[in-house]
């Protein structure tokens, strides 16, 4: 597809879904589309695969999407690695459809999605019984934000899905099955979360807990300061701790944690650095300690690990999210 074509093809969309723009529509100019398809598997899903990097950093607010008139926002996000283009982390994104969400396109950062906007009767009706463990996502009088990590089973889905070339007659099909298998590996991963009573989220909250994150992401060579988190989130201990938990799913330190092992994956596979170098990159003073928590994380001591996940000449590669 040309890029005049994608142009018009993302107009035609956001026209649909009721995007708001500005008159002169300049948002659109400040992105490059590398990639964009949308499949329609209306009144049930719609299916957006699509990779933009920003011209310049910018700004707008999406107001709610009404081309399906119950339904949640899941947002697979940069599930292809591209090592030419700064990235964020992998993570999968539920956001529901009838609040307005301010988006952010930092410049020069590859932003790379398979998007499923799905109505939640299906959904409900795709979980069966066990939508009661997930009442929290079809309770519309809440403003929920949920964040998840990219499992391996769910990239290398979304992989599949956006590097897809599937024609007539049976790519719909194709399409709503893959879908449908994201969803299961995403509402198994979703299972497991540490159980906490939802509450409705405002937009300070919702920033507030994003500069937790972005703390804890940007120095993960630190030692983890409870103190200072609290600080930088302007709430309580126990607050903080119970809206960390409620948008990802885990208490900050687990989290912290947890980002530290997918970064000494990169560090491994990518840079090629050594266990021990990887290890103090990360503020490990104690190497056995790092080798055991890789372990428990990856299944498999780091050395070894990083023997199966070599680049191979080709460039290509296992993901290596948990």
């Amino acid at each position: 597809m040309s890029s005049v074509a994608k142009n018009e093809e993302m107009s035609y969309w956001v026209d649909r879904l009721g995007v708001s723009l500005s008159p002169d529509r300049s948002e659109l100019e400040m992105l490059e589309l590398n990639e964009l398809k949308m499949v329609d598997l209306l009144p049930e899903m719609l299916l957006m695969i699509r990779s933009v990097v920003a011209k310049q950093t910018f700004c707008f607010r999406r107001e709610p999407i009404k081309i399906i008139e119950n339904g949640v926002s899941i947002s697979f996000q940069n599930i292809i690695h591209s090592p030419s283009t700064p990235q964020v982390q992998p993570h999968v994104r539920i956001v529901p459809l009838h609040v307005a969400t301010e988006l952010t396109f930092p410049k020069a950062v590859n932003i790379q999605q398979v998007t499923i906007l799905v109505s939640l009767d299906y959904l409900k009706s795709f979980i069966g019984k066990a939508h009661r463990t997930f009442d929290y996502l079809f309770d519309n009088d809440k403003t929920l934000w949920i964040e998840e990590f990219m499992s391996p089973e769910i990239a290398a889905i979304a992989n599949e899905i956006a590097k897809s070339s599937c024609g007539e007659p049976l790519s719909d099909a194709f399409y709503r099955l893959k879908s449908l298998e994201l969803l299961f590996h995403l509402f198994k991963n979703l299972s497991a979360r540490t159980q906490v009573t939802h509450q409705q989220l405002t937009k300070y909250e919702l920033e507030s807990i994003y500069r937790v994150r972005d703390q804890l992401a940007n120095y993960m060579d630190r030692p983890f300061l409870q103190e200072e988190l609290v600080k930088i989130s302007g709430m309580n201990v126990i607050k903080l701790r119970k809206l960390f938990t409620q948008v990802f799913g885990m208490g900050m330190y687990p989290y912290y944690q947890r980002l530290r092992m997918q970064e000494a994956g990169r560090l491994l596979r990518d840079e090629l650095l050594s266990v021990s170098e990887t290890g103090y990159r990360l503020g490990f003073s104690n190497l056995s300690y790092f080798g055991r928590l890789f372990e428990s994380h990856f299944g498999s001591k780091p050395k070894k690990w990083m023997q199966l996940h070599k680049r191979t000449s080709s460039g290509s590669k296992k993901q290596y999210d948990t």
